[in-house]
């Protein structure tokens, strides 16, 4: 029986990419899916076999070099820019699925218009997490934030007014933020059971599925310079990554080095600006980061959750360079399970090349890291996922 689907994420890679395996599977199984973004994703999820759907809202994060130190300031920022896509969105989007009605709303994190919709439809509404899953017991609140945090802070009350606000005005429930402790009736995690914090704490309305690769692991081809160097990839996402001192550390650390480097450095740097560089060097605005791991000895990593994913599934054990909490405790996750490697604060181009040097030498750390892919690999992934939707919405 074909059933209709509606997706609903920021346009952000990391928030995207986990849900489109997901959302090729439905569509393999003959379903449809609408999958409601900003524009610069709608050529991505149509490319997975949804019909995009403009929220006519550009989505951005706020400008920051990174959110090393989560505070009051930056966390409301973020929350008052979530609730203001959600404003604005949830007109177009009522509207159009009003029209075409899905029989279940599936909706990122970071989308708090999400159980709003699925409200005013009437039908059921599924949680699709990138990233950790919260529940009564484990608050990421409490996991991401420093211990001297204040959540009563009044800027936070003004946040939770909005939201009551907010909910007034569409006749709905008022919406948790992202960090919230109630789940949702079904939970599709993009990370495997055992990446989970307080994974023993989660019941059957959690659904830890793994990474996925769908058609993204058959993307655009690369080929190392040196099939007998070892290959080690830096990036730093696609966020976060005006690091000019970082990218030129890597050039000293590793330019004489017997590694053969492919370093991605955004698209706010000219790779010229770097120059000279290295002959073992090569420097790109970016990566195609699934096929460049399947040849990589080491992956040095911001520890964003789809980087840590994709780098754990093809086996690559990780040095992490986090700069927000969120990465900070992806890291720490990595590290604590014998996955990686955390550098230090400030790490010169001695301690980044011994770093990688006693990574990519650590023969327990390359086993646990390959008993961890063959784990994941065989988590059920997006096979998973959508059998889990079937029987929900069948309920």
């Amino acid at each position: 029986m074909s059933r209709h689907f509606a997706f609903l994420a920021p346009p952000f890679d990391g928030h995207v990419n986990p849900t489109l395996p997901l959302v090729e599977e439905l569509c393999r199984r003959g379903h449809r899916v609408s999958y409601a973004t900003g524009q610069r994703s709608l050529d991505t999820v149509e490319a997975s076999g949804a019909r995009g759907v403009d929220t006519l809202v550009e989505s951005s994060l706020p400008s920051t070099q990174s959110f090393d130190e989560i505070t009051v300031e930056t966390l409301t920022q973020l929350m008052h820019m979530m609730l203001d896509h959600a404003r604005d969105s949830l007109p177009v989007l009522r509207r159009h699925f009003a029209e075409d009605p899905p029989e279940a709303v599936c909706y990122d994190m970071m989308s708090l218009g999400g159980p709003m919709l699925a409200e005013m439809l009437g039908v059921p509404a599924v949680a699709l997490l990138p990233s950790f899953a919260a529940n009564e017991r484990f608050s990421l609140m409490r996991y991401f934030l420093p211990e001297d945090f204040d959540p009563d802070h009044p800027a936070l009350r003004e946040v939770a007014t909005r939201r009551r606000e907010l909910a007034d005005q569409f006749e709905v429930s008022a919406p948790d933020s992202m960090l919230s402790a109630t789940p949702a009736e079904l939970n599709l995690v993009f990370v495997p059971y055992q990446f989970q914090p307080a994974a023993d704490t989660f019941d059957e309305r959690f659904r830890f599925l793994g990474p996925s690769l769908g058609s993204r692991g058959r993307g655009d081809s690369f080929t190392p310079r040196d099939d007998q160097a070892p290959l080690l990839f830096i990036s730093l996402g696609t966020t976060f990554n005006d690091r000019p001192d970082f990218y030129r550390a890597c050039l000293r650390a590793f330019g004489d080095s017997g590694w053969q480097v492919a370093m991605s450095v955004g698209d706010r740097i000219d790779p010229e600006e770097l120059s000279p560089l290295p002959a073992n060097f090569d420097v790109r605005p970016r990566f195609p980061q699934i096929e460049v791991l399947r040849h990589a000895d080491v992956f040095l990593s911001h520890a964003g959750m789809n980087s840590t994913m994709e780098s754990l599934y093809h086996g690559v054990p990780l040095v992490t360079c986090p700069q927000m909490a969120e990465q900070r405790a992806n890291a720490g996750q990595a590290e604590k399970l014998g996955l990686a490697r955390r550098l230090p604060e400030g790490a010169d181009a001695a301690t980044l090349r011994k770093t990688v040097d006693d990574v990519a030498g650590d023969e327990r750390m390359r086993a646990t890291v390959a008993a961890t892919a063959a784990g994941i690999r065989g988590g059920g992934g997006a096979v998973a996922g959508v059998d889990a939707l079937e029987a929900h919405v069948a309920r």
